[in-house]
């Protein structure tokens, strides 16, 4: 699809207006409401569809599913993004009514970094079609990575930090306490970090590491730069309100890891497939609507699977527990 460049301008113009008024709704450090959370998750996921209805009228039909398909499946791998911040909001003891803050910031420097990284990839199809086979075979080891960690319980285990992040705090020091929303502060005469911007460019360093992932997995379903960057944008700006929305929920998606695996692999096969027709090779390639059908179909079992599980796991502890309290009682009489 060919987009020209005032396009390009209005649509970053759009987005960043978009940013700003979240920003200025949730510029007051708050505790954040399930039913707050709820309305803006309905209004970014609403707004997505609107860009995507007006893809359709633009661009015609595959555009549109590229974008539904493209924004379906970064959601989605955003949403195992949230067990990895839960974590880090744990490890660094975020007050409750910072989170939200921490989260915008965060998720905006994964947003800049991300364009960097979609400019990269695009530059490197336009330039070797070879580049397919490599994000295809990244995502099958992915994939199969992704199994090998959900049957080792990975979620259980603590956030470390990288040695970039640590190398930082080293040479800036880090003040002792939170200090409001403030990122930088004086103490004992030298300026230091605060806990706050710390547990920032924790959020948005481990979204990029990420994004490593994802943004292969996206160019597997359009190769179109707009819409690639577009997806993106659309599913990291609500993913701040879905983290308050389905925080508790999260334990409960004990399949969800199992089905990002089978999505990311189709995705690693379909791109494969592609790369070999490029070649020259004739096979079957794998349509959008195809793609779209199975990415929406894997997330939907895995999401019943996963609730099911998780009932049985919780009326089996329960049954646990009331055998345990009629054996202490047998005991004690």
């Amino acid at each position: 699809m060919e987009v020209p460049l005032t396009l390009w301008v209005l649509t970053i113009a759009g987005l960043a207006a978009l940013i700003a008024v979240d920003f200025f709704i949730g510029r007051k450090p708050h505790e954040v409401s399930i039913k707050e959370a709820g309305i803006w998750t309905a209004a970014w996921i609403g707004a997505a569809g609107l860009f995507g209805l007006g893809l359709l009228a633009y661009g015609g039909g595959r555009p549109a599913g590229e974008f539904f398909a493209g924004f379906i499946t970064e959601k989605s791998l955003s949403v195992d993004n949230l067990f990895v911040f839960v974590l880090i909001m744990a490890k660094f003891a975020v007050p409750s009514r910072y989170q939200q803050r921490v989260l915008l910031v965060g998720v905006l420097i994964a947003l800049v970094l991300r364009a960097a990284f979609i400019a990269a990839g695009a530059a490197l199809i336009a330039s070797f079609s070879w580049v397919f086979y490599l994000f295809g075979a990244f995502l099958l080891w992915t994939a199969w990575k992704l199994v090998q960690e959900a049957r080792a319980d990975w979620k259980a285990e603590e956030f470390e930090e990288s040695k970039l992040l640590r190398a930082a705090e080293r040479r800036f020091g880090v003040a002792d306490r939170y200090h409001g929303t403030k990122l930088w502060i004086r103490q004992n005469g030298k300026r230091v970090m605060t806990p706050m911007l710390v547990v920032m460019l924790a959020i948005g360093s481990t979204d990029v590491l990420f994004a490593l992932d994802s943004i292969p997995a996206i160019f597997g379903l359009t190769q179109d730069p707009y819409i690639v960057f577009t997806a993106n944008a659309f599913a990291l700006m609500g993913l701040r309100q879905l983290y308050f929305l389905i925080g508790g929920l999260l334990k409960r998606l004990v399949h969800l890891t199992y089905g990002l695996s089978v999505i990311l692999g189709f995705i690693g096969v379909k791109l494969v497939l592609h790369a070999l027709h490029e070649s020259g090779v004739h096979v079957p390639e794998i349509g959008i609507p195809v793609s779209l059908g199975v990415i929406c179909g894997v997330l939907i079992v895995t999401t019943v699977t996963s609730l099911v599980a998780s009932r049985k796991q919780t009326a089996l502890s329960a049954t646990g527990a009331g055998d345990d309290d009629t054996r202490k009682e047998s005991v004690e009489a």
